[in-house]
């Protein structure tokens, strides 16, 4: 079968591999669709922590249950199914806790093992979560979605708080989707005029703003003086990062989503002074997923004004790197696999 490779940073091979063998617990399953994240990008650029080369990339997965497996967890052949991409332990304090997403040996698919660029994939099938109402692309930013959705989570905001979301990428705005559910008010910052102009459209964000000397004030003004009560920075920016430091309310929490390879440091009398929460997070949980679909099913949250690229799965060796990486119009891309 057609499998597509990064072979090493900025360069996809396609070969053709073997189908995978039965294994004890897992499902066979077709892929149908494949989202490009930023996990992809960075790991085309070799930017990307906690990654090896070769690997096949690939863990946003909208599939088809070919085999359910020895062990189907009520799952049945044709069943259309988001993948929970994240491998754990189950024995670790982690996973012992309910915290599967950050277990101690986690490997996820498309990153620490091999992902879904290819038709066929055989995944442990109390990872997959079916609908009968989602459409394979709908299915494939589950994913990304549930990471949105688990950042708000860490926040448990209500909608007495004044929340700023900082980055309006793919994983900026799954926050952003889940932050409007809560009914608090929201803020959306980011450097790119046209990422703020789709908050505003596509999404009915009231209040955008870009970073810099005026931010502060700005957003004073939109929370009626006061500062946001809840920051999270889906940007993966050192700078961005640091600085969120200065946003938060007295008293506030700061989410972290993204990641990049390096420290954040801050001033310690000022996070002591505000007496600031600072938290990670990373993945999302079983129960996210299916919240997620949940409210895709409802209409309470779309993603299809977000697909504005789509390839077919052979194209990705030339048109990954010419079209999709490094090009700012790109917000959500998806490959067609079969």
């Amino acid at each position: 079968m057609l499998t597509i490779t990064l072979d090493q940073p900025g360069q996809f091979s396609a070969a053709d591999r073997p189908e995978p063998t039965p294994s004890p617990g897992t499902a066979l399953v077709r892929v149908h669709r494949l989202g490009v994240c930023g996990t992809d990008l960075h790991a085309f650029a070799g930017k990307q922590p906690f990654f090896t080369y070769p690997r096949v990339l690939g863990h946003e997965l909208g599939v088809e249950v070919i085999d359910p497996g020895d062990t189907p967890h009520g799952l049945r052949a044709g069943d259309r199914c988001s993948v929970e991409p994240y491998l754990n332990c189950g024995t670790c304090i982690a996973c012992r806790r309910g915290k599967p997403n950050c277990c101690a040996a986690l490997q996820v698919m498309g990153v620490h093992v091999d992902g879904g660029m290819r038709p066929l994939l055989r995944v442990p099938a109390r990872k997959l979560h079916p609908s009968t109402r989602l459409d394979y692309e709908q299915l494939a930013l589950v994913e990304t979605l549930g990471i949105g959705a688990h950042a708000v989570e860490r926040a448990a905001p209500t909608a007495d708080d004044f929340i700023l979301v900082i980055g309006a990428g793919p994983i900026g705005l799954s926050v952003i989707q889940f932050a409007k559910v809560t009914g608090a008010t929201l803020a959306v910052m980011d450097v790119s005029d046209t990422r703020l102009d789709f908050c505003r459209q596509q999404l009915g964000v009231t209040h955008t703003l870009k970073p810099g000397a005026t931010a502060v004030a700005d957003l004073k003004t939109i929370g009626g003086g006061d500062l946001p009560t809840v920051v999270i920075d889906a940007t993966g920016n050192p700078g961005s990062m640091m600085g969120c430091f200065d946003l938060p309310a007295h008293g506030g929490r700061i989410v972290f989503v993204g990641l990049f390879q390096g420290d954040v440091t801050f001033n310690d009398p000022n996070f002591h002074r505000r007496e600031l929460t600072v938290m990670g997070s990373r993945n999302a949980l079983p129960a996210t997923f299916r919240e997620v679909i949940r409210l895709v099913e409802e209409g309470k949250v779309d993603t299809r004004p977000w697909i504005t690229h789509r390839f077919k799965l052979a194209e990705t060796p030339t048109v990954f790197p010419r079209d999709i990486a490094g090009n700012p119009a790109v917000l959500k891309a998806m490959i067609e696999v079969s």
